[in-house]
């Protein structure tokens, strides 16, 4: 996973990091990278791609009054991310909202510091 990150800041220009790597402000950050390394090993989309794609979703996001501070780049990564998810048809537009609307749930139900736990009840809310 250290050569898979090393890998990808290099390629793509842009991402938070320090002298050890990328770094996060927050967990749900590193999980939105991670599942990018993944899906990339695994033949999804090159870095090329990926780096196009974030830029151009970034650069929407700035001319809807993004201020480009740097607090928002990993919610533009994940928009990235699913929208490649859905453009390479790994799942539909449909499916990843179904999905987030499912942990939306979860997370409102759980109390603060516990674990999230996903379960067919979120899906029906």
């Amino acid at each position: 996973m250290v050569a898979a990150a090393a890998r990808a800041t290099d390629a793509v220009p842009g991402i938070p990091r320090d002298e050890d790597g990328p770094v996060f402000r927050e967990p749900w950050e590193a999980h939105a990278f991670a599942m990018a390394l993944t899906l990339h090993d695994r033949g999804v989309f090159t870095w090329t791609e990926w780096a196009a794609a974030l830029a151009a979703e970034i650069k929407r996001a700035q001319a809807n009054g993004d201020p480009d501070t740097g607090e928002t780049y990993y919610r533009h990564w994940l928009a990235t991310l699913e929208n490649l998810v859905a453009e390479k048809g790994v799942a539909t537009s449909e499916t990843l909202h179904r999905y987030r609307d499912a942990w939306d749930h979860a997370a409102d139900r759980t109390p603060h510091g516990a674990p999230i736990e996903l379960t067919p009840q979120d899906f029906g809310a």
